[in-house]
């Protein structure tokens, strides 16, 4: 006969603590180290590119609608607004390819040593290429 394991409940501090609580505590950079910073911003970008997906297919339904459904986009899409959301989407896609490849690197183990120096290389350079491409998308019009 196989013995199981107890159950054993959540224990009660955890219990009483209200879930905006202890979802605040998750956010908490307190004590945090890069590592963390690394896999919420990987994670948080993962999640943007998928959702920049499913509307990229949207948006590109509007040209089943017509040259006027799709003029009215573009208007729409040449707006400050839109232009920050372009950066948003660089970036996200910067970080998370940048990321991605100091994670093949460690997993490689290369630069293990170096954990730190390459996250934080990889956010500085995301920074500094969004800002280039939002300014050449500013020049452009």
């Amino acid at each position: 006969m196989e013995r199981s394991l107890p159950y054993r409940p959540v224990s009660e501090h955890v219990a009483r603590t209200p879930w905006w609580r202890r979802a605040a505590a998750w956010a908490d950079l307190h004590g945090r180290r890069e590592g963390w910073l690394a896999f919420i911003l990987m994670r948080l970008t993962g999640i943007g590119l998928v959702f920049y997906l499913f509307l990229h297919l949207t948006v590109l339904s509007t040209l089943a609608r017509g040259p006027q459904a799709w003029d009215a986009f573009i208007a729409l899409a040449r707006s400050p607004l839109f232009v920050a959301f372009d950066g948003v989407l660089i970036f996200g896609m910067l970080y998370h390819g940048l990321n991605g490849l100091r994670v093949i690197l460690l997993g490689l183990g290369v630069g293990s040593r170096r954990q730190a120096e390459l996250f934080w290389g990889a956010f500085v350079l995301s920074i500094v290429l969004t800002a280039v491409a939002v300014r050449m998308i500013l020049m452009m019009g």
